[in-house]
Protein backbone atom coordinates (compact mmCIF):
# COMPACT_ATOMS: atom_id res chain seq x y z
CA UNK A 1 0.00 0.00 0.00
CA UNK A 2 1.38 3.28 -0.53
CA UNK A 3 2.42 5.71 2.54
CA UNK A 4 0.99 9.36 2.83
CA UNK A 5 3.00 11.06 1.01
CA UNK A 6 3.75 15.08 0.37
CA UNK A 7 5.10 16.77 -2.73
CA UNK A 8 6.22 20.20 -2.80
CA UNK A 9 7.90 22.19 -6.39
CA UNK A 10 8.33 26.34 -7.22
CA UNK A 11 6.43 27.09 -10.10
CA UNK A 12 8.98 26.83 -12.75
CA UNK A 13 10.09 27.85 -16.48
CA UNK A 14 12.38 25.95 -18.45
CA UNK A 15 13.58 26.87 -21.97
CA UNK A 16 16.10 29.18 -23.51
CA UNK A 17 15.75 32.83 -22.79
CA UNK A 18 13.78 32.14 -19.24
CA UNK A 19 16.69 34.13 -17.54
CA UNK A 20 15.17 37.29 -19.48
CA UNK A 21 11.95 36.53 -17.52
CA UNK A 22 13.24 38.00 -14.30
CA UNK A 23 12.29 41.43 -14.82
CA UNK A 24 8.40 40.45 -15.14
CA UNK A 25 8.35 37.51 -12.52
CA UNK A 26 9.29 39.72 -9.69
CA UNK A 27 7.46 42.55 -10.62
CA UNK A 28 4.34 40.04 -10.41
CA UNK A 29 5.73 39.07 -6.73
CA UNK A 30 5.35 43.03 -5.66
CA UNK A 31 8.88 43.32 -5.63
CA UNK A 32 10.18 47.11 -4.97
CA UNK A 33 13.97 47.02 -4.96
CA UNK A 34 15.81 43.96 -5.30
CA UNK A 35 18.45 41.77 -3.64
CA UNK A 36 20.68 39.92 -6.47
CA UNK A 37 22.63 37.12 -4.97
CA UNK A 38 25.27 36.05 -7.14
CA UNK A 39 28.88 35.46 -7.05
CA UNK A 40 32.14 36.80 -8.89
CA UNK A 41 31.99 34.14 -11.66
CA UNK A 42 28.70 34.24 -12.83
CA UNK A 43 29.19 38.13 -13.02
CA UNK A 44 32.08 37.52 -14.99
CA UNK A 45 30.08 35.21 -17.48
CA UNK A 46 27.86 37.42 -18.21
CA UNK A 47 24.66 36.27 -16.66
CA UNK A 48 24.44 38.57 -13.43
CA UNK A 49 24.39 41.81 -16.04
CA UNK A 50 21.32 40.14 -18.14
CA UNK A 51 19.30 39.27 -15.06
CA UNK A 52 20.11 43.00 -13.70
CA UNK A 53 18.83 44.28 -17.45
CA UNK A 54 15.69 42.47 -16.92
CA UNK A 55 14.83 43.89 -13.62
CA UNK A 56 15.73 47.72 -14.41
CA UNK A 57 13.34 46.83 -17.43
CA UNK A 58 10.54 46.86 -15.38
CA UNK A 59 11.87 49.82 -13.07
CA UNK A 60 13.07 47.57 -9.92
CA UNK A 61 15.89 48.85 -8.03
CA UNK A 62 18.64 46.35 -7.38
CA UNK A 63 20.98 45.89 -5.07
CA UNK A 64 23.98 43.29 -5.93
CA UNK A 65 25.33 41.02 -2.87
CA UNK A 66 28.55 39.08 -4.44
CA UNK A 67 30.11 38.05 -1.85
CA UNK A 68 29.51 34.42 -1.80
CA UNK A 69 32.12 31.50 -1.11
CA UNK A 70 31.63 28.10 -3.17
CA UNK A 71 30.52 26.64 0.41
CA UNK A 72 28.08 29.58 1.66
CA UNK A 73 29.51 30.70 5.20
CA UNK A 74 26.71 31.45 7.59
CA UNK A 75 28.31 35.25 8.13
CA UNK A 76 27.73 35.51 4.17
CA UNK A 77 24.51 35.05 4.91
CA UNK A 78 24.68 37.39 8.15
CA UNK A 79 25.94 39.94 6.11
CA UNK A 80 23.90 39.29 2.80
CA UNK A 81 20.73 39.77 5.33
CA UNK A 82 22.14 43.14 6.37
CA UNK A 83 22.39 43.79 3.36
CA UNK A 84 19.12 43.18 2.68
CA UNK A 85 17.51 45.22 5.45
CA UNK A 86 20.06 48.63 5.20
CA UNK A 87 19.23 48.58 0.81
CA UNK A 88 15.33 48.48 1.79
CA UNK A 89 14.89 45.39 -0.24
CA UNK A 90 11.41 43.55 -0.67
CA UNK A 91 12.49 40.57 -2.63
CA UNK A 92 15.51 38.27 -3.87
CA UNK A 93 17.05 36.42 -6.68
CA UNK A 94 19.61 34.59 -6.87
CA UNK A 95 21.83 33.65 -9.66
CA UNK A 96 24.02 31.23 -9.96
CA UNK A 97 25.09 27.45 -8.69
CA UNK A 98 24.25 25.94 -5.77
CA UNK A 99 25.77 28.62 -3.13
CA UNK A 100 24.27 31.63 -4.35
CA UNK A 101 21.26 30.21 -4.42
CA UNK A 102 21.62 28.72 -0.94
CA UNK A 103 22.74 31.85 0.21
CA UNK A 104 19.77 33.96 -1.08
CA UNK A 105 17.71 31.47 1.00
CA UNK A 106 19.76 31.63 3.89
CA UNK A 107 19.01 35.53 3.39
CA UNK A 108 15.48 35.29 3.06
CA UNK A 109 15.20 33.25 5.82
CA UNK A 110 17.27 35.53 8.21
CA UNK A 111 15.11 38.51 7.08
CA UNK A 112 11.99 37.08 7.84
CA UNK A 113 12.35 34.88 11.03
CA UNK A 114 14.86 37.68 12.82
CA UNK A 115 17.44 35.11 14.09
CA UNK A 116 21.18 33.83 13.19
CA UNK A 117 21.06 31.26 10.39
CA UNK A 118 22.36 28.46 12.78
CA UNK A 119 19.39 28.91 14.85
CA UNK A 120 17.19 27.14 11.68
CA UNK A 121 19.34 24.01 11.30
CA UNK A 122 17.14 20.93 11.00
CA UNK A 123 14.04 20.00 9.58
CA UNK A 124 10.63 22.42 9.70
CA UNK A 125 12.15 25.17 11.79
CA UNK A 126 11.65 28.03 9.35
CA UNK A 127 7.80 29.19 10.38
CA UNK A 128 8.14 32.91 8.91
CA UNK A 129 7.60 33.28 4.99
CA UNK A 130 10.44 34.56 3.53
CA UNK A 131 10.45 37.53 0.85
CA UNK A 132 9.60 36.41 -2.23
CA UNK A 133 12.89 34.73 -3.78
CA UNK A 134 13.49 33.95 -7.80
CA UNK A 135 16.12 31.44 -8.43
CA UNK A 136 17.98 31.36 -12.02
CA UNK A 137 20.45 28.20 -11.62
CA UNK A 138 23.38 28.66 -13.81
CA UNK A 139 24.94 25.20 -13.64
CA UNK A 140 23.30 21.82 -14.49
CA UNK A 141 23.48 19.50 -10.82
CA UNK A 142 22.22 21.67 -7.24
CA UNK A 143 18.96 22.22 -8.13
CA UNK A 144 18.70 24.44 -5.41
CA UNK A 145 15.95 26.40 -7.14
CA UNK A 146 13.42 23.48 -7.28
CA UNK A 147 14.53 22.06 -3.77
CA UNK A 148 13.43 22.51 0.24
CA UNK A 149 17.15 22.73 1.43
CA UNK A 150 19.48 25.28 2.49
CA UNK A 151 23.15 23.93 2.71
CA UNK A 152 24.78 26.79 4.40
CA UNK A 153 28.34 26.54 6.26
CA UNK A 154 29.13 26.53 9.87
CA UNK A 155 32.65 28.15 10.34
CA UNK A 156 33.00 27.63 14.08
CA UNK A 157 31.85 23.84 13.62
CA UNK A 158 33.34 23.04 10.38
CA UNK A 159 30.52 21.54 9.16
CA UNK A 160 27.77 22.10 6.70
CA UNK A 161 24.09 22.34 8.34
CA UNK A 162 20.87 21.25 6.68
CA UNK A 163 18.15 23.45 6.59
CA UNK A 164 14.65 21.80 5.29
CA UNK A 165 11.54 23.42 4.59
CA UNK A 166 8.90 23.80 2.35
CA UNK A 167 9.32 27.66 3.43
CA UNK A 168 12.97 27.58 1.86
CA UNK A 169 11.19 26.39 -1.94
CA UNK A 170 11.58 29.61 -4.52
CA UNK A 171 8.21 31.27 -5.20
CA UNK A 172 9.48 30.60 -8.77
CA UNK A 173 12.32 28.83 -10.94
CA UNK A 174 13.61 30.21 -14.21
CA UNK A 175 15.80 27.50 -15.60
CA UNK A 176 17.37 28.64 -18.83
CA UNK A 177 19.81 25.67 -20.42
CA UNK A 178 21.48 28.17 -22.11
CA UNK A 179 23.64 29.36 -18.96
CA UNK A 180 25.50 26.17 -19.01
CA UNK A 181 27.29 27.02 -22.17
CA UNK A 182 29.67 29.06 -20.16
CA UNK A 183 30.80 25.86 -17.48
CA UNK A 184 33.86 25.03 -17.90
CA UNK A 185 34.17 20.62 -18.71
CA UNK A 186 35.53 19.86 -15.21
CA UNK A 187 32.33 22.04 -13.77
CA UNK A 188 30.09 20.23 -16.09
CA UNK A 189 31.01 17.14 -15.28
CA UNK A 190 31.07 17.37 -11.38
CA UNK A 191 27.97 19.45 -10.96
CA UNK A 192 26.18 16.79 -13.47
CA UNK A 193 27.40 13.75 -11.30
CA UNK A 194 25.99 15.83 -8.17
CA UNK A 195 22.37 15.90 -10.38
CA UNK A 196 22.92 11.65 -11.00
CA UNK A 197 23.49 11.67 -7.45
CA UNK A 198 20.44 13.14 -6.66
CA UNK A 199 18.42 11.12 -8.88
CA UNK A 200 20.09 7.60 -7.22
CA UNK A 201 19.96 8.74 -3.59
CA UNK A 202 16.58 9.84 -4.20
CA UNK A 203 15.27 6.79 -5.95
CA UNK A 204 16.64 4.09 -3.07
CA UNK A 205 15.47 6.47 -0.13
CA UNK A 206 13.17 5.33 2.77
CA UNK A 207 10.74 8.28 1.79
CA UNK A 208 10.24 7.61 -1.91
CA UNK A 209 7.39 7.68 -3.46
CA UNK A 210 5.53 6.86 -7.04
CA UNK A 211 6.43 10.87 -7.68
CA UNK A 212 9.55 10.45 -7.21
CA UNK A 213 10.63 7.37 -8.87
CA UNK A 214 9.09 9.31 -11.57
CA UNK A 215 11.56 11.81 -11.84
CA UNK A 216 14.21 10.19 -10.58
CA UNK A 217 14.74 7.26 -13.20
CA UNK A 218 13.90 9.95 -15.90
CA UNK A 219 16.87 12.12 -14.17
CA UNK A 220 19.09 9.14 -14.72
CA UNK A 221 18.37 8.24 -18.13
CA UNK A 222 18.54 11.93 -19.41
CA UNK A 223 21.83 12.43 -17.23
CA UNK A 224 23.02 8.79 -18.53
CA UNK A 225 22.34 9.74 -21.89
CA UNK A 226 23.87 13.18 -22.03
CA UNK A 227 26.18 14.40 -19.67
CA UNK A 228 28.92 12.82 -21.21
CA UNK A 229 28.13 13.94 -24.84
CA UNK A 230 27.68 17.87 -23.33
CA UNK A 231 31.04 17.40 -21.94
CA UNK A 232 32.74 16.90 -25.21
CA UNK A 233 30.66 19.68 -27.04
CA UNK A 234 29.89 22.15 -24.40
CA UNK A 235 28.33 24.54 -27.37
CA UNK A 236 25.36 22.09 -27.87
CA UNK A 237 22.55 23.89 -26.48
CA UNK A 238 20.07 20.41 -27.12
CA UNK A 239 22.46 18.55 -24.91
CA UNK A 240 22.94 20.92 -22.64
CA UNK A 241 18.69 21.60 -22.19
CA UNK A 242 19.12 17.63 -21.70
CA UNK A 243 21.55 17.78 -18.88
CA UNK A 244 19.69 20.82 -17.44
CA UNK A 245 16.32 19.02 -17.27
CA UNK A 246 17.73 16.22 -16.13
CA UNK A 247 19.04 18.35 -13.16
CA UNK A 248 15.56 19.72 -12.87
CA UNK A 249 13.62 16.35 -12.72
CA UNK A 250 16.09 15.00 -10.13
CA UNK A 251 15.55 17.92 -8.18
CA UNK A 252 12.28 17.37 -8.12
CA UNK A 253 12.52 13.99 -6.81
CA UNK A 254 15.27 14.73 -4.05
CA UNK A 255 13.59 17.75 -2.75
CA UNK A 256 10.46 15.52 -1.94
CA UNK A 257 12.56 11.53 -1.20
CA UNK A 258 15.59 13.67 0.47
CA UNK A 259 18.97 11.36 -0.12
CA UNK A 260 21.29 9.60 1.86
CA UNK A 261 24.57 8.87 3.30
CA UNK A 262 26.47 9.80 -0.06
CA UNK A 263 24.74 13.63 0.40
CA UNK A 264 25.71 13.37 4.61
CA UNK A 265 29.38 12.56 4.10
CA UNK A 266 29.78 15.30 1.13
CA UNK A 267 28.16 17.73 4.02
CA UNK A 268 30.89 16.10 6.27
CA UNK A 269 33.50 16.85 3.50
CA UNK A 270 32.33 20.20 2.51
CA UNK A 271 32.04 21.55 5.62
CA UNK A 272 35.35 20.28 7.80
CA UNK A 273 37.76 20.68 4.65
CA UNK A 274 36.09 23.31 2.44
CA UNK A 275 36.13 20.72 -0.58
CA UNK A 276 34.11 20.86 -3.70
CA UNK A 277 30.47 19.63 -3.06
CA UNK A 278 30.05 17.85 -6.56
CA UNK A 279 33.47 16.27 -6.52
CA UNK A 280 32.81 14.73 -2.92
CA UNK A 281 29.41 13.03 -4.65
CA UNK A 282 31.12 11.53 -7.68
CA UNK A 283 33.90 10.31 -5.59
CA UNK A 284 31.42 8.48 -2.86
CA UNK A 285 28.39 7.68 -4.91
CA UNK A 286 30.25 4.07 -6.21
CA UNK A 287 31.23 3.40 -2.17
CA UNK A 288 27.95 3.66 -0.90
CA UNK A 289 26.22 2.24 -3.39
CA UNK A 290 28.20 -0.93 -2.50
CA UNK A 291 27.45 -0.20 0.78
CA UNK A 292 23.69 0.03 0.54
CA UNK A 293 23.38 -2.55 -2.03
CA UNK A 294 22.01 -5.52 -0.05
CA UNK A 295 19.67 -3.23 1.20
CA UNK A 296 17.80 -1.89 -2.32
CA UNK A 297 18.76 -4.32 -4.64
CA UNK A 298 15.37 -4.17 -7.06
CA UNK A 299 15.92 -0.57 -6.72
CA UNK A 300 19.70 -0.43 -7.68
CA UNK A 301 18.39 -2.93 -10.36
CA UNK A 302 16.27 0.14 -12.34
CA UNK A 303 19.05 2.58 -12.18
CA UNK A 304 20.83 -0.27 -14.03
CA UNK A 305 18.49 -0.24 -16.30
CA UNK A 306 18.08 3.67 -16.77
CA UNK A 307 21.42 3.82 -16.98
CA UNK A 308 20.94 1.58 -20.36
CA UNK A 309 22.83 -1.74 -18.83
CA UNK A 310 22.10 -5.14 -20.63
CA UNK A 311 21.43 -7.68 -17.66
CA UNK A 312 19.02 -10.43 -19.42
CA UNK A 313 20.72 -13.20 -18.42
CA UNK A 314 23.01 -11.74 -15.40
CA UNK A 315 22.34 -13.57 -11.55
CA UNK A 316 21.44 -10.90 -8.98
CA UNK A 317 25.88 -11.01 -7.85
CA UNK A 318 26.31 -9.89 -11.81
CA UNK A 319 23.41 -7.26 -12.10
CA UNK A 320 24.89 -6.00 -8.68
CA UNK A 321 28.82 -6.32 -10.42
CA UNK A 322 28.00 -4.71 -13.52
CA UNK A 323 25.49 -1.73 -11.86
CA UNK A 324 28.90 -0.64 -9.93
CA UNK A 325 31.23 -0.65 -12.73
CA UNK A 326 29.27 1.35 -14.63
CA UNK A 327 28.87 3.90 -12.32
CA UNK A 328 32.45 3.39 -11.66
CA UNK A 329 32.99 4.09 -15.86
CA UNK A 330 30.82 6.81 -16.23
CA UNK A 331 32.37 9.17 -13.39
CA UNK A 332 36.17 8.44 -14.72
CA UNK A 333 34.61 8.64 -18.46
CA UNK A 334 33.68 12.21 -16.77
CA UNK A 335 36.77 12.64 -15.94
CA UNK A 336 36.68 13.01 -12.47
CA UNK A 337 39.12 10.69 -11.54
CA UNK A 338 40.53 11.87 -8.01
CA UNK A 339 40.29 10.28 -4.43
CA UNK A 340 39.64 12.08 -1.26
CA UNK A 341 43.29 11.67 -0.58
CA UNK A 342 43.93 13.49 -3.54
CA UNK A 343 41.69 16.25 -2.14
CA UNK A 344 43.38 16.36 0.89
CA UNK A 345 41.45 14.06 2.98
CA UNK A 346 43.96 11.98 5.52
CA UNK A 347 43.18 9.31 7.67
CA UNK A 348 43.35 11.53 11.02
CA UNK A 349 40.38 13.41 9.40
CA UNK A 350 37.97 9.99 9.37
CA UNK A 351 36.59 9.67 12.43
CA UNK A 352 35.82 13.28 13.17
CA UNK A 353 34.06 13.37 9.32
CA UNK A 354 31.90 9.80 10.24
CA UNK A 355 30.59 11.74 13.44
CA UNK A 356 29.64 14.46 11.63
CA UNK A 357 28.06 12.38 8.77
CA UNK A 358 25.69 10.39 11.07
CA UNK A 359 24.21 12.96 12.38
CA UNK A 360 23.23 14.82 8.63
CA UNK A 361 19.19 14.97 8.31
CA UNK A 362 20.54 13.11 4.89
CA UNK A 363 21.01 9.96 6.77
CA UNK A 364 18.08 9.63 7.91
CA UNK A 365 16.13 8.23 4.37
CA UNK A 366 19.56 6.25 3.26
CA UNK A 367 18.20 2.69 3.27
CA UNK A 368 20.52 0.89 5.25
CA UNK A 369 20.74 2.81 8.88
CA UNK A 370 25.32 2.90 8.82
CA UNK A 371 27.30 2.87 12.08
CA UNK A 372 29.67 5.57 12.34
CA UNK A 373 32.38 2.62 12.43
CA UNK A 374 30.74 1.86 8.75
CA UNK A 375 30.90 5.48 7.85
CA UNK A 376 34.63 5.27 8.52
CA UNK A 377 35.03 2.34 6.54
CA UNK A 378 33.41 3.90 3.24
CA UNK A 379 35.37 6.98 3.65
CA UNK A 380 38.65 4.94 3.96
CA UNK A 381 37.53 3.17 0.61
CA UNK A 382 37.46 6.54 -1.06
CA UNK A 383 40.76 7.52 0.30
Amino acid sequence: MTELRKFVAPEFIFGVGARKLAGQYAANLGARKVLLVTDPGVTAAGWTGEVIESLAAYNLDVAVFSAVSPNPRDAEVMAGAETFRTEGCNAIVAVGGGSPMDCAKGIGIVSAGDRHILAFEGVDNVNAPMPPLICIPTTGGTSADVSQFAIITDVAERVKIAIVSKSVVPDVALVDPETLTTMDPYLTACTGLDALTHAIEAFVSNAHSPLTDLHALEAVRLLSAHLLPAIQNPGDLDLRSQVMLGSLEAGLAFSNAILGAVHAMAHSLGGLLDLPHGECNAILLGHVMSYNYPYASDRYGKIGDAMGLDMRGMNARERQNAILAEVARFRRAAGVNRRLGELGVRTTDLSMLSQKAVKDPCMATNPRKPSSRDIEVIYAEAL
